[in-house]
């Protein structure tokens, strides 16, 4: 009996000790956790009783805001500009969380920051209803929908930075969504809208294809290569290589061509400057099987390999270590073809980065966080993100950009009176498939004010007649020129 009575006390002690333990953890260990579940209703009720702050244009203009409702949970998001900044500022929806600026920034618009200001005193003695943080961007809507427009309904991305800070300018990817159904309070519409978004699909409206969705470069990557070839010290503007009507590749009987199928000028040999302007595979080929490692560290300069920090989740842009016995695919590799993956807005990095003399800047969605009096939180600065090449080396690249767009590959992107840098990209994919067409730039050359990158997928309404220059090149010029009217610098 006594051994029955002890091991009984035993277990009720073992029992109080786990419930003690167990009250312990939810208390001061999980507390927050649990808090701030969004399946928790007291959690989401006190969330939705917070006047979210608004997320601004540049310019000024609301591009998601919170409007209160008579339900238990008071605000609603709404998203005036729809679909054109969906992108953009993402969504704020209760079944399927926050997303993009919505929730990269969702403390500053929560007011949760960690920084008191003036506003959060006085809602503290008056009890006033709380409000978040708002949240402007350096995104100006006219130049959004130029982008909008310019891109028509081909589907593909539009990026534009200014080189000097870093900040977008443009980001625009069709197709693209409206978020406000997905803020819905009615769940059945959230489900509704989300559905029709088919997010598990590869082509659904809710990828950002300027961010999340890697292509192969194509002949836009030989800026990259070229900068490779005149920083190794090797190559000049001017230095010379055969102009052969295919390129031998080792260690196999393949070949590299061109994209006539024909020597790129038929006078036997060809100069670096005019390999760019005329975009030259075989030289360019014949660089990459050179120059192996400082075609990869060039890029791995501009961005490639790693996580560039920017204000919302991007794809990883790739450059691949090729090894000694796979030496055909550096020549396919250096003309931005092979295993090589770049984004939009990876593209738009590289124009940028040469157009400021080779120092790359750290791109950057938000200009500034201010509180509900106006005052400012936060003051997004310039940032550098790498020094890529040398201001020689990018102000050679320059020159044969502005060539190419002068009398070469990208005389489409021409502006009266303004000199134009870029160059032009037709990327083959897969077997069958229409080639992917891009085209980046950045003007005035000896001034930029804007950088850019456009990518038509699959040569759009072009089909299978696609290039760069014809497809991608008028689009970025529109862009430009809406800038252009815009700005006062140029």
């Amino acid at each position: 009996m006594h051994k029955q009575i002890r091991r009984m006390g035993i277990g009720l002690v073992i029992a109080f000790v786990l419930l003690f333990a167990q009250l312990n953890y939810v208390q001061f260990f999980a507390a927050g956790k649990i808090a701030s579940n969004r399946s928790n209703p007291r959690a989401l009720i006190r969330e939705y009783s917070i006047k979210r702050g608004d997320i601004l244009s540049l310019n000024g203009k609301q591009l998601a805001t919170s409007v209160a409702t008579k339900g238990r949970l008071k605000y609603r998001r709404t998203y005036p500009m729809g679909e054109l900044f969906g992108h953009v500022t993402g969504y704020y929806s209760i079944n399927y969380g926050p997303s993009r600026i919505e929730s990269s920034y969702n403390d500053h618009l929560l007011g949760d920051s960690g920084v008191v200001s003036i506003q959060d005193i006085e809602d503290r003695f008056t009890d006033s209803e709380e409000q978040g943080n708002r949240v402007r961007l350096t995104i100006h809507t006219a130049l959004q929908q130029a982008a909008a427009t310019a891109l028509g309904d081909e589907r593909g991305a539009v990026v534009a930075l200014e080189p000097s800070t870093g900040e977008v300018l443009a980001m625009w990817s069709n197709p693209s969504f409206d978020p406000e159904p997905l803020a819905s309070h009615s769940p059945k519409q959230q489900k509704q809208a989300w559905r029709a978004l088919e997010p598990a699909s590869p082509t659904s409206p809710l990828v950002n294809i300027a961010t999340s969705r890697g292509y192969p470069p194509g002949s836009t990557f030989k800026v990259v290569t070229v900068a490779a070839a005149l920083e190794s010290g090797r190559y000049q503007p001017d230095s010379r290589f055969p102009d052969p009507d295919e390129l031998e590749l080792p260690q196999t009987d393949d070949t590299l061509t061109n994209f006539t199928n024909r020597a790129c000028t038929g006078a036997g040999s060809i100069d670096l400057f005019t390999a760019l302007e005329i975009s030259c595979d075989t030289t360019f080929g014949k660089i990459g099987l050179e120059l192996p490692d400082e075609v990869h560290e060039t890029a791995e300069g501009f961005g490639f390999n790693q996580q560039v920090p920017f204000d919302v989740r991007t794809e990883v842009s790739s450059y691949p270590e090729i090894p000694d016995d796979r030496k055909p695919e550096r020549a396919k590799a250096a003309i931005g073809q092979q295993d090589v993956v770049a984004t939009p807005l990876q593209m738009a990095l590289v124009a940028a980065g040469i157009a400021n003399d080779g120092e790359v800047l750290r791109p950057r969605l938000v200009r500034e966080v201010i509180d509900p009096t106006g005052g400012i939180v936060e003051n997004y600065e310039p940032e550098v993100f790498s020094e890529a090449i040398s201001p020689q080396t990018a102000e050679q690249v320059t020159e044969m950009m502005v060539a190419a767009v002068a009398s070469g590959t990208g005389t489409a992107a021409q502006i009266s009176g303004v000199k134009v840098a870029g160059k032009t990209g037709t990327a083959q994919t897969v077997e069958g498939a229409n080639p992917h067409t891009w085209f980046i730039a950045f003007a005035p050359a000896d001034d930029p004010q804007i950088a850019i990158a456009v990518i038509v997928e699959h040569g759009g309404s072009f089909g299978s007649e696609a290039t760069g220059g014809a497809v991608a090149a008028p689009i970025a010029r529109q862009v430009m020129l809406a800038h252009r009217q815009l700005s006062e610098e140029w």
